[in-house]
C-alpha cells in the first residue's frame, strides 16, 4: 500500500497522476460509477475490519491490541491472493455503529473482510451488511474455517469410505466457526449433525438458547433427534470437529466409531491432543502448523476474495464457498493419505485453484458483474 503503480518522475507524470489529469478520471466516474472498477484501487482492495472483541484465543483485547493481527491478515491477503488489505480497527462494540461505519466506508473498497468480532454480534453484523452492500462481505472466522474444514473432511470421508448422507458428525463449539461449519456441512449433504456448547447438545428442548442457537438447533440436532452431553453425542460418532477450546477426556474420544475422524482445531491447544486422537482415529487434523493436516484459513480467504474481485461479485454465495472447498479438496488428488487430506498453505496451486473455482461459481450463481 502507498507504493505508486507507475513512476512519478517529472512534471508530465505529475500532471497525469494528479491535476489536471486526475479530473478527467473523476468526471468519467461521476458519469458512470462503474468506472471505479477500472481506474481506482477499489477492485483490488479489501477492508479488514475488527472491533477487537474476539482476537485469536486472547478474547476481548480491544481495537488497538488487535491491530497486529489485522496487519498480519493484510500481509496474507497480499502474499496468497495478490489482494491489498487495509487493516481497520474500530473503537466501538455497538452493533449499529459498526454496521453504519463499515457501510459508509464501503465505496472505498471492493470487499469487506470481518475479523475477530465476537458472537453472536458477528452474525447480525455480517447479515445486515450483506443486505445493505453490493460488494462481498465475508466473516473469515466463520466461513474461512468452514471452507477449509469441509475440504479436509471431504477427503477424510473418501479415505475412510464414508458417504456424506450417512456420516454422523459432532461439532463442539456453537460460536461463529461452529455455526458456519454446521451450515456448510448441511449444504454439502451431511445430515446427522449435533453441535454442542458448554451445556451439551444444542437442541430445541433447552430453554436457554439464544436466537442464533435456536435456529442452529432446528437445522442440526432437532432433525436427527440428538440431545444430551458431548460425551453422549460422541458415542458412535464418525466425526468430531472441535472449534471450542477446552479438553475432551480420552474416555469420551474412545466412544467414537472405528476409523473415526478427529479435527481438533482449537489453537494453540487442540481439544484432543494428536497423540491421544491417533489412538482412536484414522485421520487427525488440528489448527497448528507443527502437525499434519493443518486447518488453516489462509487456504481459503485470499483465493475466495481474489475470485470474487476478479468478476466484480456483489456477494459471496454458498455456492462460491462450496466451490472453494471442492477446489481445495481436489488438489490433494491421488496423493490422498491419512497425513495429507488438505494442501499446505505454501502449495503454489492453492490461490489459483480457489480463485478460479470461486469466480466460476459467482457467474453460475448470478452475482458476477463481469
Amino acid at each position: 500500500m502507498g507504493i505508486a503503480s507507475t513512476p512519478l518522475t517529472g512534471k508530465e507524470d505529475l500532471s497525469l497522476a494528479y491535476t489536471p489529469g486526475v479530473a478527467l478520471v473523476c468526471e468519467a466516474i461521476a458519469a458512470d460509477p462503474a468506472m471505479t472498477q477500472h481506474y481506482t484501487w477499489v477492485p483490488n482492495t479489501v477492508a479488514v475490519v475488527t472491533d477487537g472483541t474476539a482476537v485469536l484465543g486472547l478474547g476481548d483485547i480491544g481495537p488497538a491490541a488487535a491491530m497486529p493481527v489485522m496487519e498480519g491478515k493484510a500481509v496474507l491477503f497480499k502474499q496468497f491472493g495478490g489482494v491489498d488489505g487495509v487493516p481497520i480497527c474500530l473503537d466501538t462494540t455497538d452493533t449499529d455503529e459498526i454496521i453504519e461505519t463499515v457501510a459508509r466506508m464501503a465505496p472505498s473498497f471492493g470487499g469487506i473482510n470481518l475479523e475477530d468480532i465476537s458472537a453472536p454480534r458477528c452474525f447480525e453484523i455480517e447479515d445486515r451488511l450483506k443486505e445493505r452492500l453490493d460488494i462481498p462481505v465475508f466473516h473469515d472466522d466463520q466461513h474461512g474455517t468452514a471452507v477449509v474444514a469441509l475440504a479436509a473432511l471431504q477427503n477424510a470421508l473418501k479415505l475412510t469410505g464414508r458417504e456424506h448422507a450417512t456420516t454422523r458428525v459432532v461439532i463442539s463449539g456453537a460460536g461463529a466457526a461452529g455455526v458456519a461449519i454446521a451450515k456448510i456441512l448441511i449444504e454439502a449433504g451431511i445430515e446427522d449433525i449435533a453441535v454442542t456448547d458448554r451445556k451439551g447438545v444444542v437442541h430445541s428442548g433447552r430453554d436457554d438458547l439464544t436466537p442464533v442457537k435456536k435456529a442452529l438447533a432446528e437445522i442440526t440436532a432437532d432433525r436427527c433427534g440428538r440431545a444430551g452431553t458431548l460425551a453422549e453425542a460422541l458415542e458412535g460418532a464418525d466425526v468430531y470437529l472441535g472449534v471450542s477450546g477446552g479438553t475432551i477426556p480420552e474416555e469420551d474420544v474412545a466412544r467414537m466409531a472405528p476409523e473415526a475422524i478427529i479435527f481438533a482445531m482449537a489453537n494453540p491447544t487442540p481439544e484432543v491432543h494428536p497423540d491421544i486422537a491417533h489412538k482412536y482415529a484414522r485421520i487427525v487434523a488440528t489448527g497448528r502448523s507443527d502437525f499434519p493436516n493443518q486447518i488453516n484459513n489462509v487456504l481459503a480467504f485470499p483465493g475466495i476474495f481474489r475470485g470474487a474481485l476478479d468478476v466484480h461479485a456483489t456477494a459471496i454465495t454458498e455456492g462460491m464457498k462450496l466451490a472453494a472447498a471442492t477446489a481445495l479438496a481436489e488438489l490433494v488428488g491421488d496423493d490422498l493419505r491419512e497425513d495429507y487430506v488438505i494442501p499446505g498453505p505454501f502449495d503454489p496451486r492453492v490461490p489459483g485453484a480457489v480463485s478460479s473455482a470461486v469466480a466460476e461459481a459467482a457467474r453460475r450463481d448470478g452475482v458476477a458483474r463481469r
